[in-house]
Parts: C-alpha cells; structure tokens; sequence
C-alpha cells in the first residue's frame, strides 16, 4: 500500500510538471476587467549631410487601458483608451515638446502646441477595436468617426505654409486607422494564439509605417520557458523597406529609402491567463542610406537608428 501511494505521488508530480510545460497563450483578459500599459521609447537618430552628422534623440511615452466587452472564437472586441501621450525631441539642441496632458491650442502659432491638441482629443475618446486571440489588431470599429471628428478641427489651423500642410498630414496618419492599430498592436500582438510548449517557434509578418516609411517586420518567437501563470518569450525581428515603397515627400523634396535594413530583439514575460504582456524589453537597430532628390540636385544620405522601448504592466 505504501508503495502505491508513493507512485500515485509520484504520477500526481509528474503530471503537474507536464501542466507546466505547456500553456493556451492567447489574448483572453477577464471581461469589464481594466487592464493598463505602459510604453517608453527611446531612440537616437544619426544623419550624415554633406559630410555633417547631425543627431536627434526622443522619447516617446504613452499608456492605454484596455478593456474587453466581448469575446468571440475568432477575436475580442475592446475598448481602449490612451491615458497619456507624451513625445520630447531633441535636434542638435532644438528641443520640441508634444504632450496630451498640456491641452493644447489648435489654432496656436507653435506646431507643438497644435499636435498637443490633436493628442488630448485622441486621449479624451474611446477606442472600440477588434484584436485577434494572437494579439494583432484586425479593425478600429468607429475609426472614421473619431478621425472625422479631429480632423474636422484642423480647419482652425493658422499656422503658414507649408508647415500648416505638413501638420495637417501629420494629424490625418496620427489618427488614421492603421497608426491606430500599430499603437494598440505594440501592446498586444506577440502571441501565438494556440496550445504552445517551452521551445515552441512562431512567425508573424506586418507592414509598419514608421515616420511615413512603410517597413516590412518578420518576427521569429520563441518560448523560453513555462513557470507558474508567466511565459517567457524571445522574438528577433529583421525589418528591411517594404518592396516598391512608395517615396516620401517633404518640403519638395523626394525621399526614398529601399535599402534600409534593421533588427528588434526582444525579450518578454507574459501572463498565460490573460495572454498580456508583464514586461518587455525591445532594442532596435535600423541603417541605411535615403536618397534625397529635388529639383536641381540628389544626394544620398546615410541615417543610423538606435532605439529601446520597454512596455509594462502597471497596477
């Protein structure tokens, strides 16, 4: 008798060993429950211009409550707020600062205090957005109404051209349905959606449009270990320019940027009951050259990018 209680033991042991090896990592947040995050980036910008480095630092902070009001087997529907929306550069001395919190004037002579304004409307509406059980955002539900709604306040806009142009294109992608998706989606979309075990591997592909280039990201990740309620995940992602991206265009000039290539690292812990993040840190490292056309002359220019961003779960 002894010796079978021993091996019932034994088995119970084993089999709570095995649990632990294997987990349902989705988004699956408890209903009306809110769920706040947090995202700090920090990124350095090194161009080369007729021989000249010129340098630009920022930090971008910002924070969401998420909350799920429903559930279905393909996605969740949820509504998200951003809490604040905070962004400081600094140009080779020239220091500008973008913050929700300040208010804002939309029709103040100071682009800064413009887009202060455009960030605390953002941050005064709701966001009701579906996001699939992997994390990945799939539609901004009343996208159109909350753009139509901000963007219907850039007619005050009294800045001179061609800044007031270059605000207004600024605004419309800030609150355009897919800038909307990749704010959202940087908090959520890590998941491999599906029954996984420690050494598991998954692959996801996403266009990202960063600072109006449109970068192809594929991202390999794995899970490190099970312990617990907590997943520990490492994903590496190459990013290069999407193929035939169009160019950008600032103060008539034409920007392309076909050879840039780059890499994120990152390292994370999930909560496997909810299937969002505890804590992630990603670095980033982006290089490359932008050809620079206008009439009358064409250059290249090398730019170098290095960034971290850690996103956190705050109580």
């Amino acid at each position: 008798m002894k010796r079978m209680l021993l091996s019932a033991v034994a088995l119970l042991s084993s089999i709570t060993l095995m649990s632990q090896q294997n987990a349902d990592l989705r988004l699956n947040p408890e209903k009306n429950r809110v769920y706040r995050l947090k995202s700090v980036s920090e990124q350095t910008i090194s161009q080369t211009i007729n021989g000249n480095q010129q340098t630009t630092e920022s930090r971008v902070e910002y924070s969401i409550s998420l909350k799920m009001l429903d559930s279905t087997p393909e996605f969740i529907v949820a509504e998200v707020r951003f809490d604040t929306i905070m962004n400081n550069t600094n140009t080779m001395g020239k220091v500008s600062a973008v913050s929700s919190a300040a208010g804002g004037d939309i029709k103040s002579s100071v682009a800064e205090d413009v887009m202060s304004y455009v960030m605390s409307r953002l941050c005064s509406n709701a966001i009701f957005i579906k996001i699939d059980h992997s994390g990945k955002p799939l539609e901004v539900v009343n996208a159109k109404m909350l753009s139509d709604m901000i963007l219907r306040d850039t007619a005050s806009i009294t800045l001179d051209e061609p800044l007031a142009a270059a605000v207004k294109g600024q605004i419309a992608a800030t609150v355009g349905s897919e800038n909307l998706k990749t704010m959202i989606g940087g908090f959520t979309w890590y998941l491999p959606g599906k029954q996984v075990a420690a050494g598991d591997v998954w692959v996801t592909d996403e266009q990202v449009n960063s600072g109006g280039m449109m970068l192809a990201v594929t991202t390999t990740s794995r899970i490190e270990s099970l312990t617990g309620n907590k997943a520990a995940i490492t994903a590496e992602s190459k990013i290069k320019a999407v193929e035939n991206a169009a160019p950008m265009k600032s103060g008539g000039a034409t920007i392309t940027y076909d050879n840039l290539t780059g890499l994120n690292k990152s390292n994370m812990v999930v909560d496997t009951r909810t299937g969002l993040i505890i804590e992630n840190l990603t670095k980033t490292r982006i290089s490359g050259n932008l050809g620079v056309s206008a009439p009358g002359f064409s250059m290249q220019m090398p730019m170098d990018i290095n960034g971290e961003t850690r996103v956190t779960a705050l109580q």
